[in-house]
């Protein structure tokens, strides 16, 4: 299920991207065409970073954006892919101005030039880093609900547990049960017996032999 979700997403996101990157066919020789183009494709790599985050590589998380991602990836790939953009507009502005004196100052002038027909690739790039910049936090969890009466201690069984022992193991408090073996059953009393092996009866009265 997860590799079929995956490729259908994936299957998905080319077909979009492709339509995107087919609508750049419009005129692209004015500024405004320029960077509706370039727009365009850098939308397509967005879309295919995406797919592969709603396709299952974060298990339908809550997505976010990743600050570490974005600040140290995308943002350097924006300033040094960005650069060589904004050079090849076709014609000149302030940006494009600056931006080619700059390139003159620090000699990559004729670095910057040789990539003109590769400027549709790193507007892709763009995108594409930028939708990589998206994370998720996995699948939220409930916690498991913990039944906490078992760990109550009444008031009674707590005056039982403080209450001293007597001699025969029970305890001197009011409502207190004697000790019983281990089997459940309580501890007799024995009785005194008599020399004829009978028991003797407490009730009964004592015998006694006149001898004189």
């Amino acid at each position: 299920m997860y590799g079929l979700t995956r490729a259908s997403t994936t299957l998905i996101a080319a077909g979009v991207a492709g339509l995107l990157i087919s609508a750049t066919t419009i005129n692209d020789h004015s500024t405004g065409g320029y960077w509706a183009a370039s727009g365009l494709i850098a939308g397509a790599g967005l879309v295919m970073a995406l797919s592969q985050l709603l396709g299952g590589w974060t298990k339908w998380g809550v997505p976010r954006l990743s600050a570490t991602v974005f600040l140290l990836a995308f943002i350097p790939v924006l300033i040094a892919a960005g650069w060589v953009v904004v050079a090849h507009q076709p014609h000149g502005n302030w940006a494009r101005h600056h931006v080619l004196s700059w390139s003159s100052g620090i000699q990559i002038r004729g670095f910057v030039n040789d990539l003109t027909h590769y400027v549709s690739v790193l507007a892709f790039g763009i995108g594409l880093v930028f939708g990589y910049s998206f994370d998720t936090t996995g699948r939220r969890q409930r916690p498991a609900a913990v039944d906490r009466r078992q760990d109550v201690v009444t008031p009674a069984d707590r005056r039982a547990s403080d209450e001293p022992l007597t001699a025969e193991g029970t305890t001197t408090g009011t409502g207190t049960q004697p000790r019983t073996s281990r089997f459940g059953l309580g501890r007799r009393r024995r009785k005194p017996v008599a020399s004829e092996g009978r028991p003797v009866d407490d009730a009964a009265p004592t015998q006694t032999t006149d001898r004189s």
